[in-house]
């Protein structure tokens, strides 16, 4: 795990030598290095069915999809994170040097938890929003059937849409792929929820 003190400042450069060697994942926010709780298994499985979903619909297509452990760094702002699922349109930007970390998502997608909805929802959909070549975000909640979806229309304009309803089919516009709701939270029991 990487030891963290108030006062020390990373550059990007030792963020990413601590990184290779930490058995956990962090975030790399200007400066700071966020250590990256680990998801429950809901969270997991959510993700898990969504990267599913993708890889499949897109096969045959010029896009790659990734699933919780690829980093992306973000210039625009100065950080390095790994969203839940990605996707990116081939041929993949990879950061000069690293052939470890992303640059050109198109779609991201988060499963929300308690600790991280709010940061998924404002700054860091802000960050994302500084990336030329992204268009859509989707944020998953773990608790309980609800999706809030985000479609790039022009530059600086996003419609929002929210589903609530299993039978829903939501349309990705990047990829023209249709999603049943009800996927997104295959094996997922509510009941065993606090």
């Amino acid at each position: 795990m990487i030891a963290q003190t108030e006062t020390k400042n990373y550059t990007p450069e030792e963020y990413l030598e601590l990184e290779i060697a930490s058995e956990t994942r962090n975030e790399y926010r200007n400066g700071e290095i966020i250590p990256m709780t680990g998801g429950t298994p809901d969270h997991n499985k959510i993700s898990g069915n969504l990267y599913i979903i993708l890889t499949l619909a897109l096969r045959r297509k010029p896009y790659e999809t990734f699933h919780v452990d690829q980093r992306l760094w973000i210039p625009a702002v100065s950080l390095y994170t790994y969203p839940d699922v990605m996707v990116l349109q081939k041929p993949l930007e990879l950061q000069t040097g690293r052939k470890d970390t992303v640059l050109n998502p198109c779609f991201i997608a988060e499963v929300l938890s308690k600790s991280t909805q709010n940061y998924d929802r404002s700054e860091k959909f802000a960050s994302y929003r500084t990336i030329p070549t992204f268009q859509e975000y989707l944020l998953i909640d773990q608790y309980r059937i609800h999706v809030e979806h985000y479609v790039k229309t022009a530059v600086n304009q996003w419609i929002f849409s929210e589903y609530d309803d299993p039978n829903f089919t939501l349309s990705l516009s990047n990829f023209e792929t249709q999603i049943l709701i009800a996927d997104f939270y295959e094996n997922i029991d509510f009941k065993n929820q606090e």
